[in-house]
């Protein structure tokens, strides 16, 4: 007899197909229980030692964070001048301590800052290259603009004086002249207060270019040495009116 096996082949496939099935649904549970934990603490340090430097580490990344923070607050006129230096000023404060007990550990600043993708470049200047806030900065820049003012301001006095007392003294020679009023044109120039149509520089100027023209031992006349020490005398008065005064 010949006996058809196909049904049989079937529910064997089906029954092997479920035992695997059963198999597959028993054993799952095992294999979760074996993965860690996503919510599992897991320790940074091994030791107090360890976990102090892990704090500093925190501590220091906070602090540049906070000055990148009050850098672009500043910039952007959000916080006041005085909020924003004394907050500065405990922050770099702060940072220089730190930094000095991270010496050990982190010998380069801008190394941490690279390695943890900080991104923070104003608070890198303020705190490394530069190491005062802002707004000192910008006192200490305009203490020295004055300082420079004064000093340029003297010099073209003394210049204004110079080129006069030497007419007065007959020194009209065009190689005598011409230095005085050329170093008294540049000393006018380089003052800042001085708008660019200011008498004295337009005068001076002119002179320049008319005894440039001549020869270095032709001799100003009469009349023309007249004209130029009224024209000293009128552009220096026109100067000292031009000066602010103390308490401008």
């Amino acid at each position: 007899r010949f006996y058809n096996l196909r049904p049989c082949q079937r529910r064997c496939e089906s029954d092997r197909r479920l035992q695997i099935r059963s198999i597959s649904f028993v054993s799952s549970p095992s294999i979760v229980e074996q993965q860690p934990s996503l919510q599992m603490e897991v320790k940074l340090w091994n030791d107090k030692r360890e976990r102090e430097m892990y704090d500093n580490f925190a501590e220091l990344y906070a602090i540049i964070k906070a000055t990148e923070k009050l850098e672009k607050a500043y910039v952007r006129d959000i916080i006041p001048s005085a909020d924003y230096e004394a907050e500065c000023q405990k922050l770099i404060a702060h940072f220089k301590t730190l930094s000095s007990t991270l010496k050990d550990t982190v010998p380069s600043i801008e190394r941490f800052h690279d390695t943890y993708k900080m991104d923070c470049p104003a608070a890198m200047n303020r705190l490394i290259t530069s190491g005062v806030p802002a707004t000192v900065e910008h006192r200490a820049a305009a203490a020295a603009s004055g300082v420079t003012s004064a000093a340029t301001v003297a010099e073209c006095v003394q210049n204004f004086i110079t080129a006069m007392d030497s007419l007065k003294l007959n020194m009209v020679a065009v190689d005598q002249v011409f230095p005085l009023l050329s170093d008294l044109s540049g000393s006018l120039n380089k003052l800042s207060i001085l708008p660019p149509d200011f008498e004295g520089k337009t005068k001076m100027r002119e002179w320049i270019g008319r005894l440039a023209k001549m020869g270095a031992a032709d001799e100003l006349t009469e009349q023309q040495s007249r004209q130029l020490h009224f024209d000293l005398e009128s552009s220096y008065n026109s100067f000292m009116a031009a000066l602010p005064t103390a308490g401008s």
